[in-house]
């Protein structure tokens, strides 16, 4: 690390500064600082899912690792990508550049993150996405200094979509996001099908944060395919359910998959609307009392909402970031953090206890969820039944299967 110097992102409108720092006896090592940077979408479709909850998340977990008991100092800052990959890449070589931030976290819009992961991977620092889905991040576009901690497209093609074919829903129409992650998702939910016996007779591909569904809902119901695969997320797949509801597509026979769904669009589009949806997550506020301590805490920064599997990621990864840099007493060299950050274990108390694989990808269960009726909801954010467990083993793509060129043989 070199010396912490005044930070300069006021001078970038779109980089919102959010400082929270720990007093401490500076660290016999490159400086006296650890900075990190949440680079997220602060005010578009997907600030409910991430945005001011993932900064949220990423102080709660500076604070439980409690820096000045390992001699550190951590800074937190964040900044707005506004789902632009160019907005991402310039505003993370700022912060490497001049304002020395040492990792990047959450990056929210696949197409951001691939973009932010080239910039680190020149600058040799780190990016721990707990935000974007392409399972590209770890297939051909892996890299010795990203680790995708959350999801991808893969568990969610082989999670959701396999579940729904194997449930009768066996021919697909995709409205997709068109840019890298419904791309991605797409393209893994077809194989999927395919390889399950099903048919997709077409998709329809619409632009990031439409907020007219009607040709591309047209479109999907004169296909006549029983499933309509939602290949999108935030506002977009709620936009969607919801225009649907009023074109009647279920009331006449056909289905949506929500290939990506949080629980903040369920609260958006409330039980009655989203009740049956089946969907798949990685973590949920509901399932431990861990997770409700996490919660209850997250909420003081954020009344009436609910974290979703993102913030939960964001919390994870900078707690094993962190402690990655406390063993190696440096984190000036970003490949060497990461690669730390591989032979370490992972254990906090959100995720429970996991791995990281040598292409990056973070090894933890998926869920299987029900959305429930009203009727069977007991309290606010009582909104899921668990239909089945992935064991970490089968929930993400085989390492031999991604195409990564960390993976030898």
């Amino acid at each position: 690390m070199r010396p912490a110097g005044k930070t300069h992102a006021a001078k970038f409108a779109l980089a919102l500064a959010v400082l929270i720092g720990t007093a401490a006896a500076p660290r016999a090592q490159d400086d006296d600082v650890v900075k990190i940077g949440v680079l997220t979408d602060m005010s578009g479709l997907y600030s409910d899912i991430g945005g001011p909850g993932s900064v949220a998340a990423a102080k709660l977990a500076v604070e439980d690792f409690n820096p000045a008991a390992h001699g550190m100092k951590v800074e937190v800052i964040a900044g707005d990508h506004q789902n632009k990959p160019d907005v991402g890449a310039n505003l993370a070589r700022q912060w490497y550049d001049v304002d020395h931030v040492d990792v990047i976290v959450d990056v929210p819009t696949s197409s951001v993150a691939l973009a932010v992961g080239d910039v680190t991977r020149e600058k040799n620092k780190v990016f721990l996405g707990s935000g974007p889905a392409s399972s590209d991040l770890t297939g051909p576009k892996c890299s010795p200094n990203t680790i995708q901690w959350t999801y991808d497209t893969w568990m969610l093609a082989n999670s959701t979509g396999k579940s729904v074919v194997e449930t009768g829903g066996d021919t697909w129409f995709f409205l997709t996001a068109d840019y890298a992650f419904g791309q991605a998702l797409q393209r893994d939910t077809t194989k999927v099908v395919l390889a399950n016996g099903g048919k997709v007779l077409g998709d329809a591909r619409h632009p990031l944060q439409t907020s007219d569904f009607s040709s591309f809902l047209l479109q999907a119901q004169t296909s006549k395919a029983k499933i309509i695969g939602l290949a999108n997320a935030g506002g977009d797949t709620v936009n969607a359910i919801k225009q649907g509801a009023e074109f009647g597509i279920t009331s006449r026979g056909q289905q949506f998959a929500g290939l990506l769904v949080f629980i903040n669009d369920v609260e958006a589009l409330s039980l009655k609307v989203a009740k049956g949806l089946v969907l798949t997550e990685t973590w949920y506020w509901d399932m431990t009392e861990a997770n409700r301590a996490f919660t209850k805490r997250w909420q003081q920064s954020r009344p009436g909402k609910f974290p979703s599997m993102v913030p939960a990621g964001v919390y994870s990864s900078v707690i094993h970031y962190l402690k990655a840099v406390e063993a190696l007493k440096s984190d000036s060299d970003g490949r060497a953090v990461v690669a730390k950050m591989k032979e370490m274990p992972t254990d906090d108390p959100l995720f429970g206890k996991g791995s990281i694989r040598v292409d990056g990808r973070k090894i933890h269960a998926a869920y299987l969820f029900e959305v429930k009726k009203p009727e069977e909801s007991k309290y606010p954010g009582d909104d899921y039944k668990l239909r089945a467990t992935i064991p970490a083993a089968e929930a993400f793509r085989p390492l031999k299967d991604g195409a990564c060129p960390l993976v030898s043989g």
